[in-house]
Order: structure tokens, then C-alpha cells, then sequence
């Protein structure tokens, strides 16, 4: 199963993301895992330590160059549309208590030269993790929309809008839900998050207008510790995690 997480920002995409890994790797599961969010803090929620180092794939100048046929730091106006990339996964991830973390990193917007080439190697690089890979993958998304509109998510067996009780946050998934059909993604559903009152759950249902919702995640303190770094996600139990496994179950994966 391949699951993108997205959402306004704020919403704590990234921390249910990490709680997803948890829950299906318990359930044996081999996961990969990917920040593909220019914020980077996947690796984080994940609990891995400073000392390791997990370079995002945007980086490797000379290998992005070489697979799309160009020239680091030279302008690019012809390059490889479908650069080689099925073995940067095994190559480049980062092996971390059973799970494998590969992050992306930030590309450079704009119409400056190489980012082109750059553009259509991490593509590339989705497209093969979504369609080609044997592991259940989580994509972490960034914030907002315009990655759908970059066709980035294309292929994703379910598409996560996070949202908490909030209008701008419900606004953003309806935005999401227009773009997803755009480019066919097979299924989109919600997960509200930050709940503390029934009340907050009913404006949820209210305001999602017939998007389909997977289930909710309350506000607690084992979420706060993950998201100040006092607790790695990969180590949750409890209600938290039965919350997330009533999520997985309402989208099909027991």
C-alpha cells in the first residue's frame, strides 16, 4: 500500500506519518519512508538521532547530473525526461530500526537552469516508489497543494488530507480533493487530528462535506512529547496507536 499524507501546514502531517510507519511496521510491514517535504522532519518525528546522517537525494549534484545527461551548475535546456532511479531507494536510504527513511529534500523553484533537470530526477524517483517498490510507503508531503499540481502524488493508492478542527484547514482539503481527481488519484480520505471535544469531531464531519473520513486522532501528551523530540514515534503504544489502527482499517490495511 502506498499512502501520501498532506494537509495545510500545521495540521501535524509529519507526526501522523511517523505514527503510520509505526503501525504498519507492528503489523510486519516492511516500510519505506519518505520526507518528501522541503521541511524535513520525518527523520525527526522518527526519533533518529543527530549522529546520523541522512543526506536528502536533491543533494547529490553529480549523480542527479550524471542520470539526466547534464552538467552540474550549467544551464540544461535538453535533458534525460526519464532518468534511471530504481536503484537510489536501496542505495541511499538510511536503515533505521527496521525502517528505511529516504528523504528528498528541497529543490530550487524557478526557472534557473538545473533545477529542471532536478525536477524530473526526484519525480522520477516518486513515481518509481510509488509504482515499482514491494514496501509499504508513507510520503510525507508538503504542505498545501502545489505538489499535486506537479503531479508529484500521482499513483498513491489513498491520498491523506490531515485537518484539525479549523475552517482553513478543511478549506485547504477540499482544494486537495479537486486536485487529486485532476490527476486520478484512486482514493482521498481525512484524518482530523488535535481533537479534544466530540464537538470538534462534529465540525469536522460538518464541514468535510462528503469527503470521505478515515478516523481521528486525539490531542495528547505522547503526541507532544513527539513533536518536541522527547519520544520517537517508532516506540508509540496505547490509545494513540489503536486510533491509527482504526484509520488503517478504515482504508483497508489489517
Amino acid at each position: 500500500m502506498k499512502l501520501a499524507v498532506t494537509g495545510k501546514g500545521g495540521v501535524g502531517k509529519s507526526t501522523i506519518s511517523g505514527l503510520l510507519v509505526r503501525a504498519l511496521q507492528k503489523k510486519g510491514h516492511k516500510v519505506l519512508a519518505v520526507d518528501a517535504d522541503p521541511d524535513m522532519n520525518l527523520a525527526t518525528i522518527l526519533g533518529v538521532p543527530s549522529t546520523i546522517t541522512i543526506t536528502p537525494i536533491i543533494e547529490f549534484k553529480e549523480l542527479i547530473a550524471e542520470r539526466t545527461e547534464t552538467e552540474v551548475g550549467k544551464p540544461a535546456p535538453f535533458f534525460k525526461m526519464n532518468p534511471r532511479v530504481d536503484d537510489i531507494p536501496d542505495k541511499y536510504c538510511v536503515d533505521f530500526k527496521g525502517v528505511k527513511i529516504l528523504t528528498m529534500g528541497t529543490m530550487r523553484q524557478g526557472g534557473g537552469g538545473c533545477a529542471c533537470p532536478e525536477n524530473a530526477f526526484l519525480k522520477s524517483l516518486l513515481s518509481h516508489l510509488v509504482i515499482g517498490r514491494d514496501e509499504s510507503v508513507i510520503l510525507d508531503m508538503e504542505a498545501g497543494i502545489e505538489h499535486l499540481g506537479r503531479g508529484t502524488a500521482m499513483g498513491v493508492d489513498v491520498m491523506i488530507a490531515v485537518v484539525e478542527p479549523s475552517l482553513t484547514s478543511l478549506e485547504t482539503a477540499k482544494r486537495i480533493q479537486k486536485l487529486s481527481a485532476d490527476i486520478r488519484i484512486k482514493r482521498l480520505v481525512l484524518i482530523g487530528n488535535k481533537i479534544e471535544t466530540e464537538k470538534q469531531r462534529n465540525f469536522i464531519r460538518e464541514k468535510a462535506e462528503g469527503i470521505e473520513i478515515a478516523g481521528f486522532l486525539d490531542y495528547s501528551e505522547e503526541i507532544q512529547k513527539i513533536n518536541n523530540g522527547e519520544k520517537s514515534a517508532l516506540t508509540v503504544d496505547g490509545q494513540v496507536l489503536d486510533q491509527i489502527d482504526v484509520i488503517l482499517t478504515k482504508i483497508g490495511i489489517n
